[in-house]
């Protein structure tokens, strides 16, 4: 793993960071081949916007800077990338420090080919996402302990992803993706009123949905519509498409997944 701080190399973390203490920052998580960031527009679009509501002023001009100085120490970048946005050092208490946030950029090698779908087994889990303040609604905050908690359930239940619910019984997301559920031969994701993450694959898979003309609806999903799911994939930035073929119980229907992963083309991303 090779780590920068604003493009400079870096060998720790101050322990005033405000990161450390508050979680006040925020983070996108990337796939990078042939030193290219796959989806960087919308990683770079979601960053902005919450550099912006956060008030954390960073320069994110950084990230190229830091790009190039990675490529200068490595003969090909390939693998993982995580850009934070750190509040950096303040003072005791709440109140935000004058100075610009600060830019980390974590790069984990590996050998990385093409997308492709996963077939996994899934379910949902008991414990619930709270209602999130409508200004926080959809950014990756460095808090994340709700989802540190709900990845402990699942895997107690050796599920590699699963429903996430809110307190107030709708579907919200994965433990750490975005969800497409297939009711009554219709798409559906959860729109996202009250919690979640605007992940960037769903955005991706949302433009691509419309180019193609599939239809999707984003809605409300209560629990009671569970029982009518016929398929169900989760996605983030490291994979399209985790295909559920078992649901708990019962089984679903893969291969409408597997079509619209082909049709949308969703083993090339650019």
């Amino acid at each position: 793993m090779l780590y920068l701080k604003n493009a400079q190399p870096a060998s720790h973390i101050e322990v005033l960071d405000r990161g450390f203490h508050y979680g006040d920052g925020c983070f996108t998580t990337a796939r990078v081949r042939h030193n290219r960031i796959e989806l960087y527009d919308r990683h770079l679009a979601r960053l902005q916007i919450s550099n912006q509501k956060l008030s954390l002023n960073a320069n994110l001009d950084l990230i190229t800077e830091s790009l190039e100085l990675l490529c200068e120490s490595e003969s090909e970048l390939n693998g993982t990338l995580k850009i934070v946005l750190s509040r950096g050092i303040g003072q005791r208490g709440y109140s935000l420090p004058e100075h610009p946030a600060d830019l980390w950029l974590f790069y984990y090698p590996q050998v990385v080919a093409d997308f492709e779908f996963e077939q996994i087994q899934s379910g949902v889990l008991q414990q619930a996402l709270g209602l999130t303040m409508p200004s926080l609604v959809g950014l990756k905050t460095l808090n994340r302990l709700e989802q540190v908690l709900l990845k402990q359930e699942a895997d107690q239940r050796a599920w590699p992803e699963a429903l996430v619910t809110d307190v107030q019984g709708g579907i919200v997301e994965g433990v750490s993706s975005n969800c497409f559920i297939l009711i009554n031969n219709t798409w559906i994701t959860p729109e996202l009123r009250y919690n979640g993450v605007f992940g960037v694959m769903r955005a991706e898979i949302l433009q691509r949905m419309q180019d193609q003309g599939v239809a999707c609806q984003q809605r409300y999903i209560d629990m009671d519509e569970i029982l009518h799911i016929q398929s169900l994939f989760f996605c983030n930035a490291l994979s399209p498409m985790k295909i559920v073929t078992q649901f708990e119980q019962r089984a679903l229907d893969a291969n409408a997944c597997i079509e619209l992963f082909n049709r949308l083309r969703l083993n090339q991303m650019s």
